[in-house]
């Protein structure tokens, strides 16, 4: 790792590994600092090696404990893991007020584990907005592993398979998780399914649901990725070797896939395009704009109703200026 104690830590620190440049980047990116785009544009092309597991399911399923465990089990064999925790919110600070790392303190002082809390600052998706970017930031530092874990808020949470190669969706055993899950249509994202906290009664009913379900999933019978459905107690450590053995059998049918890893960093790339256009057109036709008299009178023609933002959004970017 990279010693330098730089106020001005630089893109080489980041490359070299250095956990404190790496922060303060991701910092002023959580910060909507328009100033990183440069910094992103040119770590990009050092990407692409990472392989992302994000971790999802509703609070209280014991993410932050599964996360803990695997975190041990990789570097057991040597691998260097980042974790990125997507926490909720401050509704007033607008930063993270969990405290899932406190999960992590064996690993604190690890040179080789990076732990890193974001906060959704009210994204609905349970991912900050800035997540993508962070794993990029990641990416580019040379992690074997990285793990996102999302804070959970349902349905919306289909937006992590955008940034993972593999989703795995832990559920409480159950029927109203299993139920709610279903309904909430996230059963179609996940890769593995783990039912933790399987030594609570009704662990099995819950794992034979899911199988269930997954008997009408689309691309199963031609051949596509058949989701394991897994039974763990992450706070003993029941049946995380298992989790692990079935993270390695999803990268080797990837990399017996390629054209699955194409499909994924396609849907990956293209998230993050959409995002970059949305943050540089705000910026380029809102930011710094408050208090203009011009600015000021086309929102109050917006608030009385007699514009609408959709018209006026589109006048804006159609005229290429504000």
């Amino acid at each position: 790792m990279s010693k330098s104690s730089s106020a001005d830590l630089g893109l080489e620190d980041i490359l070299s590994g250095n956990l404190l440049a790496a922060s303060r980047l991701i910092r002023r990116i959580e910060d909507g600092d328009p100033s990183t785009r440069s910094s992103l544009k040119a770590l990009y092309g050092h990407g692409g090696q990472a392989r992302v597991i994000a971790l999802t399911g509703a609070p209280g399923v014991g993410k932050s404990t599964l996360v803990a465990q695997l975190v041990g089990e990789f570097r057991a064999v040597g691998k260097r893991v980042a974790v990125l925790a997507v926490d909720p919110s401050s509704p007033f600070t607008g930063g993270a007020i969990l405290g899932d790392r406190i999960r992590l303190g064996n690993y604190f002082t690890d040179p080789d584990v990076f732990i890193r809390s974001m906060a959704t600052r009210g994204h609905l998706g349970g991912l900050a907005r800035a997540s993508g970017e962070a794993l990029q930031v990641l990416d580019a530092m040379g992690w074997d592993l990285i793990l996102l874990e999302t804070v959970g808020v349902g349905q919306s949470e289909v937006e992590v398979v955008h940034l993972a190669d593999t989703v795995v969706l832990a559920v409480a055993p159950g029927e109203g998780d299993d139920v709610q899950t279903a309904k909430a249509g996230i059963m179609e994202i996940a890769h593995i399914f783990v039912v933790n906290k399987a030594r609570r009664d009704g662990a099995e009913q819950s794992a034979r649901l899911i199988e269930e379900m997954l008997h009408d999933r689309p691309g199963i019978a031609e051949g596509g990725w058949r989701p394991p459905v897994l039974q763990t107690d992450a706070l003993d450590g029941m049946g995380i070797g298992e989790l692990v053995e079935n993270l390695a059998g999803r990268e080797a049918y990837l990399e017996a896939h390629p054209e699955a890893i194409i499909r994924l960093h396609r849907a990956r790339v293209l998230r993050v395009l959409e995002e970059s256009l949305k943050s540089i057109a705000a910026e380029r036709h809102i930011g710094g704009r408050e208090g203009e008299p011009e600015f000021e009178k086309m929102l109050s023609e917006i608030v009385a109703r007699r514009e609408d933002p959709y018209t006026v959004a589109e006048r804006l970017l159609g005229s290429g200026k504000g």
